[in-house]
């Protein structure tokens, strides 16, 4: 797990004053801070609420009780049991846990499809424990204080996207995702990173799990870089960077080779793993993008909720964010911004581009987009240095009473110039959802089933998942080799009737 401290940062660090001296649980040492713990459980407070915004909370409460009372029982065994302990799992496919101060520990679903036993879920969740338990949040707000971040949030994010390819993004970004960039990006130190993962294989044997536990979690990241490549390799793109340009924590080689040292030093307990538990757990979990948040399938995405649809070109990639969509052609360096526009901002198409994105000088053109009322507009804008930069988007009324802009971005003209029949393409493929689309923008849910005889490849003929032999192998721990015992019950995914 990566964990990711949230916008609980920016404001932590302008608090003023000194600080005072508080001790630290973990190592027993006195360290200056500017939160005490009143003032982590009180940030935690606060920023949970900012968290529940963020993501929806995963409307299941037989696994938001079953996370909860593991937590609850690592919690209890950990250097900071007084504290009141808070476990939530969030409705998202990230692949992620983070912890905020205080005792607020996050699980995604994301993650939970690609654990394998109660022990490993545990390891994640104990890590996320040790963050908090060592005063991770409070050592980083103690440092920021005395530091500018020098970042505000759409310049995270737009620098963010320019690391990916697409240059000159962080205007675009400003104004189609405030909500992303707005934290969740920076990640603890490295010293922080290894600390917590010691502190998980301690605390799975302090509840008598084994800890050499950690290493499989770790193999379990291990495991989704090196697909990632894989998939990126096999479809002509490069292979992604196993540490993005904000990773501080030590990469998953460092800390397999580390936590594997450590996890030597304890007794290797022979205590029931919990698999059988953890499977009947997570039957029926939601896999992938839930249906609230629209769904990707292929070059397609489908949001009912929105009653839209749209097709990506060929090569090109969707991105389904948080409060917009991504699509990418293969270069990275050209892309359609698609989001939806606020209820109250103005009256009609022009009055939408002159407020949301005060244009210099620029020309207008009506069109009709499937059925649907749109106006393109290509013009210039002042970036933020006031220099002219170029702007292009389309504003689109409708489906329903709902209206949206798609962004046109790019690297450079050139870039644009290349891209431009794949932009115009993916721009009139937005449309009102049809029955073909909602046929095939049906959820998909994990499910258990016997591995058979046959193995993983008569099990992936009736699997919706790309490359499904692969897939299955990284969701059932073996996608580095080996096979389940026949009649093992492993992971497989299904679409939902």
């Amino acid at each position: 797990m990566r964990s990711r401290l949230v916008s609980w940062i920016v404001s932590a660090s302008l608090l003023a004053g000194c600080g005072s001296t508080a001790l630290n649980p973990v190592t027993g040492q006195k360290e200056r801070t500017v939160l005490d713990e009143k003032g982590e459980i009180a940030l935690g407070q606060r920023e949970h609420q900012q968290v529940l915004k963020e993501y929806s909370v995963y409307a299941d409460p037989r696994v938001q009780a079953y996370v909860n009372a593991l937590g609850q029982r690592l919690a209890k065994l950990s250097h900071r049991s007084e504290l009141a302990w808070h476990f939530t799992v969030l409705d998202t496919p990230e692949i992620n846990a983070f912890a905020l101060p205080g005792g607020y520990v996050y699980i995604t679903r994301g993650i939970m499809a690609y654990l394998d036993s109660e022990a490993e879920l545990a390891g994640v969740m104990g890590h996320e424990i040790g963050h908090v338990t060592a005063r991770h949040g409070a050592q980083r707000a103690t440092r920021q204080q005395d530091a500018s971040l020098g970042v505000l949030a759409a310049s995270v994010f737009g620098a963010l996207l320019e690391s990916r390819g697409v240059g000159g993004a962080g205007r675009v970004a400003s104004e189609v995702s405030q909500v992303a960039a707005a934290g969740y990006i920076a990640s603890y130190g490295r010293d922080q990173e290894l600390q917590a993962d010691g502190l998980g294989a301690e605390y799975l044997s302090r509840s008598q799990f084994a800890p050499q536990t950690m290493v499989h979690v770790i193999r379990v990241l291990k495991d989704q870089e090196q697909f990632a490549a894989d998939q990126a390799r096999a479809q002509g793109r490069a292979a992604p960077a196993a540490n993005n340009w904000l990773a501080s924590h030590p990469s998953n080689d460092q800390r397999l080779q580390a936590i594997s040292n450590l996890a030597a030093q304890y007794r290797n307990l022979a205590e029931d793993d919990g698999r059988e538990r953890y499977l009947q757990a997570i039957d029926g979990l939601h896999f992938g993008e839930s249906a609230a948040q629209g769904l990707t399938r292929g070059r397609n995405f489908y949001h009912e909720g929105l009653q839209l649809a749209l097709t990506a070109p060929a090569q090109w990639t969707v991105q389904n964010g948080a409060d917009r969509v991504v699509l990418a052609n293969p270069a990275r360096d050209a892309m359609l911004v698609v989001r939806l526009l606020p209820a109250q901002l103005g009256a009609n198409h022009d009055e939408i581009i002159r407020q949301a994105f005060q244009p210099l000088s620029g020309r207008t053109e009506r069109l009709v987009i499937n059925g649907l009322q749109a106006t393109q507009f290509t013009g210039v804008r002042a970036n933020a240095q006031g220099q002219p930069e170029p702007l292009l988007l389309t504003v689109v009324s409708g489906p329903g009473s709902n209206r949206f802009v798609m962004v046109w971005g790019a690297r450079d003209s050139a870039a644009l110039q290349r891209a431009r029949v794949e932009l115009v393409q993916a721009r009139d493929s937005f449309r009102v959802l049809t029955a073909a689309d909602r046929a095939a923008a049906r959820p998909w849910v994990l499910r258990t089933a016997p591995y058979p005889a046959s193995g993983f490849a008569e099990l992936a003929r009736r699997s919706p998942l790309d490359s499904p032999q692969s897939h299955l192998r990284l969701l059932n721990g073996v996608y580095g080799g080996g096979e389940p015992r026949t009649g093992q019950r492993v992971k497989v995914v299904e679409v939902q009737p």
